[in-house]
């Protein structure tokens, strides 16, 4: 499996934090930064990296801001996204198994670095159960084509 990490201002320690989780999980990833804590645009950084899922260059995205959800708003403006803005471990499961997101956005200033690493780890280690979930998903995909 292949991620893009990306993050603003607002979430950059805990992009770090899960950097170190990704490695440890020996995932590959891609960081899209940002390096600073001066402010700057959340989209800039989300719309790349909803991008590269979509081509199919990584399998799946992270995404960290302050709330979570500037990054979760720009990302589900592209075509083909279904970013889930999670702040607990069951959310992180059933977003997988349910919606088969591909993309998960959290909030910096809403949780800390070890709760963000325990809903990244169920994120990439949750399968998408298909059957009934797969007509809802296709049922979103439909919409998204016309």
């Amino acid at each position: 499996m292949k991620v893009v990490i990306a993050s603003d201002h607002g979430g950059v320690h805990i992009r770090k934090e899960i950097m170190s989780l990704l490695e440890e999980m020996k995932v590959e990833y891609v960081d899209l930064g940002c390096e600073c804590e001066g402010s700057v645009d959340y989209p800039d950084y989300a719309v790349p990296a909803a991008e590269m899922v979509v081509k199919g260059e990584v399998d799946r995205g992270i995404l960290i801001c302050g709330t979570g959800i500037g990054m979760s708003i720009s990302a589900n403006k592209v075509k083909g996204i279904r970013c889930a803005l999670v702040h607990d471990v069951f959310s992180a499961k059933e977003t997988r198994k349910h919606n088969n997101t591909n993309m998960l956005a959290m909030g910096e200033r809403v949780i800390g670095g070890g709760l963000a690493k325990e809903i990244v780890k169920t994120w990439l280690t949750t399968d998408f159960e298909g059957g009934r979930h797969a007509n809802r998903i296709n049922k979103i995909a439909e919409y998204e084509n016309k």
